[in-house]
């Protein structure tokens, strides 16, 4: 069955539809590609498509621009640094899930050992 993260990434809204979800002008995401903030999917006709994951990085640069008062360029290194921060916390994970792994198999070996050496 498909989860809501496999779909985090596909592309499908058209850039009228995602101007209209992060309440812009279509012509702001067209700024944002041209300073690289965002680089949307292509279609084979060369149209827009952006994803779910696009909406929130453009919901955050929206945020950091109009609430916070960043300028755009401060306004990407903030997203650069949040999304490494995401990389780090699922590096993170999958580092404790290994030790608690190991932690595991550690313990199972040392109850065998114990058992073993009772006999």
């Amino acid at each position: 069955m498909a989860t809501d993260s496999q779909f985090r990434d596909e592309p499908c809204f058209v850039i009228s539809v995602a101007a209209r979800m992060i309440g812009v002008h279509a012509q702001t995401l067209r700024y944002y590609e041209r300073v690289r903030l965002i680089s949307p999917s292509r279609t084979e006709g060369r149209q827009r498509l952006y994803s779910v994951a696009d909406i929130e990085r453009l919901r955050r640069i929206k945020a950091l621009t109009e609430d916070m008062g960043v300028n755009l360029a401060g306004a990407e290194i903030a997203i650069k640094l949040m999304m490494r921060i995401e990389q780090l916390e699922e590096e993170l994970k999958g580092l404790t899930a290994e030790v608690d792994r190991l932690r595991t198999q550690s313990g199972a070996t040392r109850g065998r050992r114990a058992a073993n050496s009772q006999i």
